[in-house]
């Protein structure tokens, strides 16, 4: 879902030409934990937004919360469908701040075909190029919600695969062993299929390769009707399902670390916005995005009740 464009109006918003109309006040009780103390952002009235997926709406919510301890009024334009929107909003000064993904910039925005393979120089090299759109990177998360292929633990035992290595190896000497079940994107993705058996030395027939909806992939792993499934390594069913995610050990797919963006005239007039959010983005990493996500799309939650309480568990702000 992050890397689509926008298609349509989310729920409780305009969206004209992928620009914000309207919004509501987030009105949260919390006071500074170890975020916002001091209150540095007394007076500010900021704007949150967020793509309108789990994932998004959890990270859009864990902003506008930590804004709020910090002393600002905060306009909730969270859950925009698509990615351009929530980031032109930023860009134009409809909104701003969010939280975007570094994969996503370099790639989608930023029109790179190739990704960079340490994490922390590509948020380097989106950071330098997004100045010249007005556009500010904060640090980044280690939560990294990118490509991986999984299986559930029954076929984890029986085949004893860890990494992509071991599945390349698998489909050499037992080729009707890795059977893999794919979105559409996936399948014809440079940064999809295609390159990861190009990086692997995998070369699997058109046979073992079954495309499908993404829910059903997830379903169709867990049984074990499929042995490798494509999956976002923060997706909450990973953990509910119990599946067992193969490691890219050659370091193939992109990274896609969250990260907050936040428009460089607000960041110039509010400085302190990095202070308090600085310690939110650390604490983020994907056995988080997976539980928080897993919350919201397993056993049905409010994705900003789920932010305001893993904030206040974690310390970074407290209520009342």
């Amino acid at each position: 879902m992050r890397r689509r464009m926008c298609l349509a109006a989310a729920a409780g918003l305009l969206v004209a030409g992928c620009g914000l109309t309207s919004g509501s006040p987030m009105a949260d009780d919390v006071r500074p934990g170890s975020a916002g103390r001091g209150e540095p952002l007394k007076d500010a009235s900021l704007t949150v937004t967020s793509k309108s997926f789990t994932e998004g709406l959890i990270l859009g919510a864990i902003m506008g919360i930590a804004l709020e301890a910090a002393g600002a009024e905060v306009l909730d334009r969270t859950g925009i469908q698509g990615s351009i929107g929530s980031r032109e909003a930023v860009r134009k000064g409809d909104a701003d701040a969010g939280y975007e993904y570094t994969g996503t910039a370099w790639i989608t925005y930023l029109g790179h075909s190739k990704p960079i393979p340490d994490p922390r120089e590509q948020w380097e090299a989106v950071r330098k190029a997004d100045a010249a759109n007005g556009l500010a990177w904060l640090r980044p998360s280690s939560l990294n919600n990118t490509y991986a292929l999984a299986m559930n633990q029954e076929n984890a035992r029986k085949y004893g695969t860890k990494t992509l290595s071991d599945v390349a190896k698998l489909a050499k000497s037992d080729p009707g062993a890795v059977k893999l079940c794919v979105e559409v994107e996936f399948a014809n993705r440079a940064d999809g299929l295609p390159g990861m058996q190009q990086a692997y030395g995998m070369k699997l027939p058109a046979r073992s390769v079954t495309q499908m909806d993404t829910g059903i992939i997830y379903t169709q792993t867990s049984k074990g009707s499929c042995p490798y499934g494509e999956v976002f390594t923060t997706d909450g069913r990973i953990e509910s399902m119990n599946l067992a995610v193969m490691a890219d050990d050659r370091r193939f797919f992109p990274h896609y670390n969250a990260a907050p963006m936040i428009n460089a005239k607000t960041l110039k007039r509010w400085p302190a916005i990095a202070d308090v959010l600085d310690p939110v983005t650390a604490k983020l990493n994907n056995t988080v995005a997976r539980t928080l996500n897993a919350k919201v799309d397993v056993d049905g939650e409010d994705p900003h009740q789920v932010a305001l309480e893993w904030m206040v568990a974690e310390g970074l702000v407290r209520e009342g």
